[in-house]
């Protein structure tokens, strides 16, 4: 029960990767807030794991505003914070991504995480306290040709998880950030541009230990850097990844 009683806020919680970190979480005593902006999908895993759903679409600020005061209406403070939700472009070359694909891409991935520090890092000061984890990529330490901007803004998401840990570290705020590769999420047909045996073998030769990630091995990873067991790491991005970016 490395978590317990810990309130905590992730994103994109409604399906793969989120879900799996929601899951996580309830397991090791947290009470957890499932936000997506697929409803019915936050709604179906806080059911499953006694929490509470919000949908919300985490490019918007009004909207981080929303599930800012419903975390704290319902607990009083917030413990944990995971910057989950992400989207990609179609695999393309980066002169032929529509500037609609590549505004979308960096307002989900980027910008989600400005709004973000702006709504939840103050409440987070005011407790003194508090761990953030940012859900990065492989993609943005060892990027993949087609991918471009994707890629871009992964890399983004990692030098902002060091910033905001040098900056937060002093008000007792610790950042982090992991680093998956592909998975069996609603995303890998994206990554790969089609889902076929031979893409997906493909795919694996590349990671050495001979699998995707899991939704399990991210909610298992961000369980302890989200907990009192990583109390003196800030500022890492935790490749979990079989070896893809060695």
């Amino acid at each position: 029960m490395r978590m317990q009683d810990r309130t905590a806020i992730v994103t994109g919680g409604g399906s793969g990767f989120g879900a799996g970190i929601a899951r996580a979480f309830a397991r090791e005593g947290a009470h957890v807030l499932v936000a997506d902006i697929a409803g019915d999908a936050a709604r179906g895993v806080a059911a499953e794991i006694g929490g509470a759903h919000l949908t919300v679409d985490v490019s918007k600020g009004d909207d981080w505003a929303s599930l800012r005061d419903d975390a704290m209406a319902r607990w009083g403070r917030i413990d944990v914070l995971v910057n989950n939700a992400g989207v990609t472009h179609l695999p393309a070359p980066m002169e032929d991504v529509s500037e609609d694909d590549f505004d979308r891409v960096l307002a989900v991935n980027a910008k989600s995480v400005f709004h973000s520090a702006r709504t939840i890092v103050p409440a987070m000061k005011a407790a003194g306290r508090g761990a953030i984890l940012n859900v990065a990529s492989t993609a943005g330490v060892s990027p993949r040709p087609r991918l471009n901007w994707y890629n871009a803004s992964k890399g983004w998401m990692i030098t902002a998880t060091k910033a905001m840990a040098v900056e937060l570290a002093p008000d007792g705020i610790r950042v982090n950030a992991i680093n998956p590769v592909a998975g069996e999420t609603p995303l890998l047909k994206s990554f790969m541009g089609e889902d076929t045996p031979e893409v997906r073998a493909r795919f694996l030769a590349t990671i050495p230990l001979g699998r995707f990630s899991t939704p399990e091995d991210m909610g298992e990873a961000a369980a302890f850097l989200c907990s009192d067991a990583a109390g003196m790491i800030t500022g890492v991005a935790l490749e979990v990844d079989g070896g893809r970016c060695i």
